[in-house]
């Protein structure tokens, strides 16, 4: 079985095809480089065939480098894009970027309150138009953003929503009890799902990660197999003194309770169904 990453980012040095955004230079990159031919050489050795790529914060709402390299490696990658929300007619640049392999928008508060983060008409066009287009709203939030989520989830019970890294519960290095109930209380809303992702940076933060067994039981108990995703997070784990084998290994064999049908689902049955319609699997 082929497997699938359901989060890396990937950038290149050369930022003169591929500029940097605003306030952003050379030396937030970091490493320097992590191409879309760096993550294959991390990903193929352990059985990972298809990547969703991540737009990564340097490029802003340029796309340009993440789109490229869904059309160099045809059903490799597919894409979560993030678009200036408050454009005019946000919904046809949605709408134009799916054509071009994005399955899914990331969103987050930014500099916006948790409480008001999704209130801008724009945002709602957002969601609406992911549920008549079958994209994904890809939330990079804490557990306190939750509660807006699940406002969105009760008005737009047909849009595909993907919570990033587990809401990030236990990056202080404490798994709380009421973030975690948050969380599982949102698997009410069908359309919900949940990557299992980020070891690195959750709970004590050190490789084999049994530390982080029980938060993922209880999000299968909550979600089920079919909603749960497995993902890298690349390249940061590697940044971080951790490796690309060491997070999966988590899933393929780290955990007593997973049984061979969560592990396809969590590795590859969840994010081909929420990623990758319509794309061709690429050659094994």
């Amino acid at each position: 079985m082929k497997f699938i990453d359901a989060h890396s980012h990937i950038w290149t040095p050369d930022t003169k095809k591929y500029p940097l955004g605003p306030g952003y230079r050379r030396f937030n990159m970091d490493p320097p480089s992590f191409t879309a031919e760096e993550l294959q050489k991390e990903m193929k050795p352990v059985g990972v065939n298809r990547v969703v790529l991540i737009q990564m914060s340097f490029y802003g709402y340029d796309n340009s480098y993440m789109l490229d390299a869904i059309r160099r490696y045809p059903g490799s990658f597919s894409g979560v894009a993030v678009i200036d929300q408050d454009q005019p007619r946000v919904d046809l640049e949605m709408r134009k970027m799916k054509g071009q392999g994005v399955r899914g928008f990331r969103i987050y508060p930014k500099n916006q309150t948790v409480e008001q983060w999704l209130d801008a008409p724009s945002m709602h066009t957002m969601w609406k138009t992911g549920g008549k287009e079958d994209l994904a709203m890809c939330c990079l939030i804490d557990a306190d953003a939750l509660p807006a989520i699940d406002r969105m989830c009760r008005r737009y019970p047909d849009t595909t929503v993907v919570i990033d890294h587990i809401s990030r519960i236990g990056v202080t290095g404490e798994i709380k009890p009421a973030e975690v109930k948050a969380l599982t209380d949102l698997a009410r809303h069908k359309n919900v799902h949940v990557k299992i992702s980020a070891f690195y940076a959750l709970g004590k933060k050190k490789p084999p990660y049994h530390d982080l067994a029980g938060l993922i039981r209880q999000m299968l108990d909550a979600y089920g197999p079919k909603r749960l995703m497995w993902a890298s997070d690349g390249p940061f784990q590697v940044v971080k003194g951790h490796t690309y084998k060491e997070s999966i290994d988590l899933i393929k064999s780290g955990l007593d309770f997973l049984d061979d049908n969560d592990r396809r689902w969590l590795l590859t049955g969840t994010a081909e169904r929420v990623f990758f319609k319509g794309f061709k699997n690429p050659a094994r």
